[in-house]
């Protein structure tokens, strides 16, 4: 464990955005404006090919807070209501927000939670705030950051911003009015905030999407969230400067997943796993870094309690680690529950990017996995897969199934003015009912194709890559202990 001198320093905060893609300013898109990011960007590290595991809010989170598949953690998805999804009690010993207390920190959550159970993800304080709001919420947290303490820091924030919600523009002359994704109908602005607006001809139109009128009212919507997530970041970097810790605090930009629209969350495709990525760390001596490192949302917890100086890098595990299985019988329910499996929640699944934040690169980071079983309880339909430099391999477990929407996709004006045009319409690259209905692999030339246009997976010349590709998928399935790898043996 760090020293109190060196520990009181070194503060952390995660921020995580909604169903925020990687279309952003300093990304490449300009069309999106986003200063704030782009500026942390320019002073810091972005990664430019880092990934979720799982395009599924609560499942990405459970893996975002425990270094683990969502898979091996046992929350598949969503914890709300009647899904009532959760991870493993035994997950405790790895969860972030224990290993940062027990390596010295004061903790405190503002926004989403969205994991459970609510035992193992226990922050010290909550704090209350307007998640579409970002700039109200990033106030409602400037008393604990600046609170006088001879122990640093660690807060999670997660707005609600910009995932779909909060009704429709009635005010469009479209027949399919495009969602408002939290903005103020009519215009309007939220309290204190300066809201970016934006028109339909300027938006840019991610590939996997229909450049359609009604496509883009709604990234019209979309961006202007956007650029509400920007403006609370901007906040935040205030408040840090205010309270005078700023050149004293880690700060973590990302996503848990990409855009709300089909073709990106729910997915494996690219849109859907591919997230913005910044970390400015106040003590590193190169800035303005643009790293092409493979890194993954199992990398984030193992980072940050290195950061802390609380991970034992040899074990991969926290070095004051907590005994699950003592923890749980002195509260009596250790012969009650299942607690979790016997074996493969002792160690993270990732490893700290801490080391790799001045370099431009990380050849010992040659791949990414995917692991997706649910989104809604009711939208069964387990994906596996594996990308790296080349290739990249989607085994669709559940292929002969219809794929299963999202209620906030299924509606989405977006796809449905596509859908009623029929199967033969084109949605992106693909047609909707090529969207609908999955083959069971799917090959991608990530390197001539990476907008996953052509799937290879039947093509003769690549019969040799797509069996050593299905090696290496099952073989990760064993290492972390995926159930579903049952499905190679008798589907």
């Amino acid at each position: 464990m760090a020293s109190v001198v060196s520990a009181a320093e070194r503060n952390v905060v995660f921020y995580i955005a909604d169903d925020l893609g990687a279309y952003l300013g300093c990304y490449g898109y300009p069309q999106v404006k986003t200063p704030n990011i782009d500026a942390l960007a320019a002073d810091g590290t972005m990664f430019t090919n880092a990934y979720a595991t799982t395009a599924s809010c609560s499942a990405s989170r459970s893996v975002v807070m425990t270094g683990l598949h969502n898979h091996a953690n046992g929350q598949y998805g969503h914890q709300h209501s009647f899904h009532k999804f959760a991870c493993w009690p035994n997950t405790i010993s790895l969860a972030m927000p224990q290993v940062m207390r027990r390596a010295g920190y004061r903790t405190a959550h503002a926004g989403k939670h969205h994991v459970a159970p609510a035992e193992v993800f226990d922050f010290g304080k909550y704090l209350s705030g307007d998640g579409r709001n970002t700039v109200q919420q990033v106030n409602q947290c400037a008393e604990f950051i600046k609170e006088a303490s001879d122990k640093p820091f660690f807060l999670y924030i997660g707005c609600a911003d910009p995932h779909r919600g909060g009704g429709d523009d009635e005010d469009s002359p479209l027949p399919d009015k495009a969602n408002l994704f939290g903005n103020k109908p009519g215009g309007k602005s939220h309290p204190g905030v300066k809201e970016t607006f934006y028109k339909p001809e300027e938006v840019f139109v991610p590939p996997f999407l229909p450049d359609t009128p009604t496509c883009r009212a709604e990234l019209v919507q979309y961006y202007q969230s956007v650029s509400r997530v920007d403006q609370g970041i901007g906040r935040l970097v205030e408040v840090l400067k205010e309270a005078g810790v700023y050149e004293k605090t880690l700060i973590v930009i990302t996503s848990d997943h990409g855009m709300a629209f089909p073709g990106g969350k729910t997915t494996v495709y690219e849109p859907g796993l591919k997230v913005p990525f910044i970390v400015r760390n106040p003590y590193a001596a190169k800035r303005g870094v643009k790293s092409a490192a493979l890194i993954s949302h199992i990398d984030i917890t193992p980072s940050l309690l290195d950061f802390a100086g609380g991970l034992d890098a040899e074990k991969n595990a926290p070095k004051d680690m907590l005994n699950a299985a003592a923890y749980w019988k002195e509260k009596g329910t250790g012969n009650k529950e299942n607690l979790g499996p016997r074996r493969g929640l002792e160690r993270y699944h990732g490893r700290s990017w801490i080391g790799i934040l001045e370099q431009e690169n990380d050849a010992t980071r040659t791949v990414v996995h995917g692991s997706h079983t649910f989104h809604e309880i009711q939208m069964y339909y387990p994906m596996r897969s594996l990308r790296d430099e080349k290739y990249k391999l989607i085994w669709n477990i559940a292929n002969p199934l219809p794929y299963p929407f999202a209620s906030d996709l299924w509606a989405a004006a977006s796809w449905q003015a596509q859908y009623k045009l029929g199967m033969d319409a084109k949605y992106g690259a693909k047609t909707v009912g090529e969207y609908i209905q999955r083959p069971r692999f799917e090959l991608y030339d990530m390197k001539y194709d990476p907008d996953e246009t052509k799937n290879l997976a039947d093509d003769p010349e690549h019969q040799r890559t797509l069996e050593e590709y299905k090696a290496k998928l099952k073989a990760f399935q064993k290492e972390f202990g995926d159930p579903w790898i049952q499905k190679w043996d008798y589907e």
